[in-house]
């Protein structure tokens, strides 16, 4: 990897050995070798000794054997004193790489974090590795807060955590410069770049954390960027000399699903039902009443589905998210106000039952799912309704000519997405600058779409609505043009006399939902364009083409339910414990359930204490004292010190 000051992406190489979804994944089997115990990097005192060897604190602190792709090469520059750009996909392993420089620098790192929630996730789980890490943030108490920044002041931080807004504060800094800081991460770095889709202008004053922290090692974090939004975001964090890392967007353990939207919240009770039973999900919808609504719906359907937008009370919101994280089965339909930052790694399934405005957004929203490497699903139901809502909300945005363009170039890469031929994956990959085969597992791989000749029925189309322009100067939506092509006989036709235009009937051959898929496609394509308040059709600039016969318009048959039965969908997404051999599944399950409790005894989500995978390992190997646990991934010395003998128990129990 190398860095330039004015393309980041002009020498980069993607890094093809990119750390899998589980940010530290063991080996396969989940066992490790023992420790060298002459290695290890704490004192007495059990703090991590400034100068330790990365690779022993990662061991020791994390209980993981090795770096991921470009991890330690990322570790190498920071504790070096090098600045660093990272992009990796979500899950893809990006904390490690400032938590371990800011254990083996001297002072305290320092994380600039966009979201309370993610805060709280991190330090929870850095404390419970033994990591000596805490926040400041708007739900502290006075006396809290005064403990926190009293604790920096002495050096008794490993980890401090701050929100962009309070880094901004004339007193934080003031703050930070009584103290060291070994290192400043600024995670969700595309929330500085205005092309990016979580724009904050409270990150535009992080461009000048050099001159208020000299000499200090800066990294700049992201799951997703595009070319144009990394290129920003160097350029706003004023990072010229940074050395880049971009890792692979692609999550082979994700499956992509996109299908016409009909009845959008019963083909959502079908789609969860057909997952495996209890498992978490998030279901992404555009306005605060459909989450409302949806939510409804689904414990109307028995589903335990709870609501998330701005417009609850922050008591309910801070409920509801505690549930969704320390208890299995919920599912949380959420605006995209929910989940950025959200660690949960089990969350089996993202569904959108609307369009993403953007392709970034819908990457970022669907990346939280499999968090732990499990197969996962993204789903989405997609419609006419949203492409046209989408192209109003733009004509209606208050910005400049430029400003309308950069969001309708967004949507149009969204609409691609839905409607390619090809696989689904590739079209996302491509997006972000990166070339792959066909996955082999998305739906249009698993079955591929048929395509037919929309080139007669487009032109029909196009006549009638340049007869009613021409001919009555009248423009109407998608629901009257079908109408009149199906030769309806409402009161609406009726009354305006369009029943004697010359297109009237003319496309009865096809259904109403036929129709419907036709328009959005050709919307898509910009061969129909929406305009006005209402969402009324009018010609694009490639309609002309289409109209003199020039212009091929292949068009992809709408399927319901692509991409697997539910009883296949079952047997690929096998829980976590149905991968294990039948002797070990009782185990896995004792073990869980221990879990549980301990966690929440401790008020914190069950992940913390150990992950499935750790677990899984436990139930295979089945160690019977507590130097064995030295063997199994994910235990560092704090949780074997914290847990080790009740872990033991709960073997022992099992036989």
């Amino acid at each position: 990897m190398s860095s330039s000051s004015t393309d980041p992406y002009a020498d980069v190489v993607w890094d093809d050995a990119v750390a899998p979804p589980d940010e530290w994944a063991p080996p396969e089997d989940g066992w490790m070798p023992p420790p060298d115990e002459s290695s290890s990097p704490r004192r007495a005192s059990g703090r991590v000794v400034p100068g330790a060897d990365p690779v022993a604190v990662l061991r020791e602190v994390y209980g993981y054997a090795a770096f991921r792709g470009d991890q330690a090469a990322i570790i190498d520059q920071v504790v070096g004193g090098g600045d660093a750009v990272v992009l990796m996909p979500t899950g893809g392993g990006k904390s490690v790489t400032y938590q371990v420089p800011a254990l083996v620098r001297e002072g305290t790192g320092l994380v600039v974090s966009p979201l309370i929630a993610l805060m709280h996730d991190q330090v929870d789980a850095l404390r419970a590795n033994g990591v000596r890490a805490a926040y400041l943030n708007s739900t502290q108490t006075p006396p809290e807060r005064a403990d926190v920044e009293r604790a920096y002041a002495n050096g008794e931080l490993d980890m401090l955590y701050v929100a962009p807004e309070r880094l901004n504060l004339a007193q934080t800094t003031a703050l930070l410069r009584r103290g060291r800081l070994s290192v400043i991460a600024i995670d969700e770095a595309h929330c500085v770049s205005q092309w990016g889709h979580d724009f904050r202008p409270d990150y535009l004053a992080l461009g000048d954390l050099d001159e208020r922290f000299p000499g200090v090692p800066r990294m700049a974090l992201t799951a997703t960027a595009t070319r144009a939004t990394h290129r920003e975001l160097t350029e706003r964090l004023r990072l010229p000399d940074a050395k880049h890392y971009v890792a692979s967007f692609d999550r082979p353990n994700i499956q992509y699903r996109i299908e016409p939207k009909v009845e959008p919240r019963k083909q959502l009770v079908q789609f969860i039902r057909s997952q495996h039973e209890g498992s978490a999900g998030i279901v992404y919808a555009l306005s605060r009443k459909s989450v409302d609504q949806t939510a409804e719906y689904l414990r109307g359907q028995g589903i335990d589905a709870l609501a998330y937008h701005a417009g609850l009370d922050a008591s309910v919101r801070a409920r509801h998210q505690s549930r969704f994280l320390r208890e299995d089965g919920v599912v949380m339909v959420a605006t995209i106000a929910f989940g950025m930052g959200i660690d949960k790694p089990d969350v089996r399934f993202v569904a959108h039952i609307d369009m993403p405005k953007s392709v970034e957004g819908y990457y970022q929203e669907t990346g939280r799912a499999g968090r732990d490497g499990e197969p996962s699903v993204a789903w989405m139901a997609y419609g006419l309704g949203d492409v046209v809502q989408q192209r109003r909300l733009i004509d209606a945005s208050p910005g400049d000519r430029t400003f309308k363009m950069r969001l309708g170039q967004h949507l149009d890469a969204m609409l691609a997405l839905c409607e390619t031929v090809g696989c689904r994956r590739q079209n996302l990959l491509g997006y972000f600058g990166e070339t792959s085969e066909p996955c082999g597992n998305c739906d249009t791989c698993l079955q591929a779409p048929e395509t037919w000749d929309g080139l007669v029925p487009a032109q029909k189309l196009l006549s009638t609505i340049v007869r009613l322009q021409r001919e009555r100067g009248q423009a109407y939506g998608a629901g009257h043009l079908v109408d009149i092509l199906r030769g309806a006989n409402t009161e609406r036709i009726v009354r305006f006399g369009h029943e004697r235009l010359a297109t009237y009937g003319i496309g009865a051959d096809l259904s109403d939902q036929d129709w419907r898929s036709v328009i959005r496609q050709l919307l898509a394509r910009g061969i129909l364009v929406a305009t006005g308040e209402y969402g009324t059709l009018a010609l694009g600039d490639a309609a002309a083409g289409v109209l003199r016969g020039e212009t091929d318009v292949p068009l992809r048959r709408d399927v319901l339910g692509r991409g697997g039965s539910r009883s296949s969908d079952r047997a690929r997404k096998a829980a976590a414990s149905e991968a294990l051999d039948p002797a070990d599944r009782d185990l896995f399950e004792a073990l869980r359930s221990w879990r549980g409790g301990v966690a929440r005894e401790a008020g914190v989500p069950a992940y913390v204490v150990f992950n499935d995978a750790t677990l899984r390992a436990l139930a295979e190997h089945r160690p019977a004292s507590v130097d064995a646990l030295d063997g199994i991934s994910g235990i560092g010395a704090k949780k074997r010190e914290a847990y080790g003998e009740a872990v033991l128990e709960v073997i022992a129990a099992a036989g």
